[in-house]
């Protein structure tokens, strides 16, 4: 399983290194070509809304993004370092599943604003396989793809 980590500072400016990165790094993994703008857009999402968070949380901490090759996948974890709802031990945090990325909440914060809630729906869009966390550490938006099968010739 080969892992590339990128971190960066909460810069709006290195969303796009970002996800020139995942594109080029899924691509290598064996990712289709025709779902290479879908992983561009989804990370882009994922790292603005990181960004956000980090930034309006007054957080220095930087944004973490994983790019994960598996056997049969090529996953993407996007990280912020914004403690979530249930980081006092008072409500458990973190959802999971498709339904994560649209049910409010989560990631980072007690309550999601619109364009917080509009990144989650966008990517719920665009990823099937989409699990939203959060935690006292932070929270992590992990998005997978299958990889293409490679042909065995004979």
């Amino acid at each position: 399983m080969a892992t590339v980590e990128l971190r960066f500072s909460a810069q709006p400016e290195h969303v796009r290194t970002a996800r020139l990165v995942a594109a080029a790094v899924a691509r290598r993994a064996g990712v289709d070509e025709a779902v290479l703008d879908e992983v561009r857009l989804a990370v882009g999402e994922a790292c603005s809304r990181a960004v956000g968070l980090h930034r309006s949380h007054g957080i220095t901490a930087p944004v973490t993004v994983v790019l994960i090759e598996e056997e049969k996948t090529f996953a993407i974890e996007v990280g912020d370092e914004v403690p979530g709802p249930g980081a006092d031990g008072s409500v458990p945090g973190g959802v999971s599943g498709r339904r994560a990325a649209t049910s409010g909440g989560g990631l980072g914060e007690p309550e999601a604003d619109d364009e917080d809630e509009m990144g989650l729906a966008v990517i719920s869009g665009l990823v099937d396989d989409v699990e939203v966390r959060s935690g006292a550490d932070g929270g992590v938006i992990r998005m997978s793809w299958p990889k293409t099968p490679v042909a065995v010739l004979p």
